[in-house]
């Protein structure tokens, strides 16, 4: 990294007129967050643009969204809006660790009190959130949704905050109230449920880094709609569902060269185990599905050369390039942002094949 630089990365940012999506690269350094295109593998100067972070709010997470879940929402003292969205909720919540740290570097009680939430409850490995939310649907174990009313309102198949904490440590997924909220915005930062009815809404509005999920008995949640989603048979057409069933084990934004017009896109790749696939999604799209992938199984992935254009390799692009080869002579050319970044994505797709 160079001077100052507090992170860097690629960031899916929505557009200030016209509100499409682009990946940008992103750099963040005490006071600014400045932000270039990338073509052919290089940030093209000038930067498109700089957020000056002082007097900023960061909203994180932020659920205006439906089928952008991992967004940070951050709001100048000129109250211009920027929605930045990360490849994963890890990456998300470093982000917004970072920038919040950046505008809040004059006050270190603040900063403090940030380094205790980072460090506070993480799920178990062995539990997926897919795993809760499918026991919390089940007709004789799980939370039960009925109408609930609120200032006069009556709210449909919901269920009460308190309720949902209450669950979660009687079937064991936590082992105090404090550890169930945090579980729950996770579910809620997921997009597996959402908040329904004044009081909880309000807590999501108010933009604070502390839990924003409520134990409180009167406040309203109830599954999202997009959990039980519903596929066209068009879209199940190069799709099966048993690709997609696998363990996520890595993903990331990564830049991949086109088969048909050799040209480079940055595209959030998802590797999978059980079965091993690698999927690349095209994060300007709403649909969370992927638009290529391919099995992993008697794959060959190496290191290009960092000397030059390597062979194959289509337009001036060079530097921490690297190759996977399917079963059937697919060539894949595909760019990471550093060496170290190349090398941990090679080692995690050589276990797979």
């Amino acid at each position: 990294m160079e001077d100052g630089v507090l992170k860097e990365g690629f960031l899916v940012k929505r557009g200030h007129i016209v509100h499409n999506w682009k990946a940008r690269w992103f750099i963040l350094r005490q006071n600014t967050l400045v932000y270039y295109k990338l073509e052919g593998g290089r940030r093209v100067t000038p930067p498109k643009g700089r957020i000056f972070l002082d007097g900023c709010t960061i909203t994180c997470p932020c659920l205006e969204y439906e089928n952008r879940p991992l967004l940070i929402k951050l709001k100048t003292q000129t109250s211009t809006e920027y929605f930045l969205e990360a490849c994963s909720r890890e990456e998300r919540d470093a982000w917004a660790f970072e920038i919040t740290g950046a505008i809040h570097a004059g006050q270190p009680g603040k900063v403090q009190q940030l380094h205790s939430l980072r460090n506070s409850f993480k799920l178990p490995p062995h539990i997926s959130l897919h795993r809760i939310v499918d026991k919390m649907h089940d007709s004789s174990t799980g939370i039960r949704s009925s109408p609930n009313m609120e200032q006069g309102s009556t709210y449909k198949k919901t269920f009460l905050g308190s309720s949902l904490v209450d669950w979660l440590i009687s079937n064991s997924f936590v082992a105090s109230r404090l550890e169930a909220v945090t579980l729950a915005s996770m579910l809620m930062e997921e997009n597996f449920l959402r908040p329904v009815g004044v009081r909880s809404m309000g807590a999501i509005r108010s933009g604070d880094l502390a839990e924003q999920f409520l134990d409180d008995s009167t406040a309203l949640y109830t599954f999202a709609e997009s959990y039980k989603k519903k596929i066209s048979p068009k879209e199940e057409i190069n799709l099966s569902t048993v690709e997609l069933s696998g363990t996520v084990v890595k993903q990331g934004y990564l830049a991949k060269q086109g088969h048909k017009r050799k040209n480079w896109k940055v595209r959030r790749f998802v590797l999978r185990k059980d079965p091993a696939f690698l999927h690349y999604y095209d994060p300007s799209k709403e649909e969370n599905r992927p638009v290529g992938g391919f099995s992993l199984r008697g794959s060959l992935v190496s290191a290009l050369e960092d000397n030059g254009v390597p062979t194959g390799v289509k337009g001036n692009v060079q530097g921490n390039l690297f190759k996977v080869i399917t079963k059937d002579d697919t060539h894949y050319y595909i760019q990471a942002s550093s060496k170290a970044e190349r090398a941990e994505w090679i080692e995690a797709i050589k276990k797979l094949t």
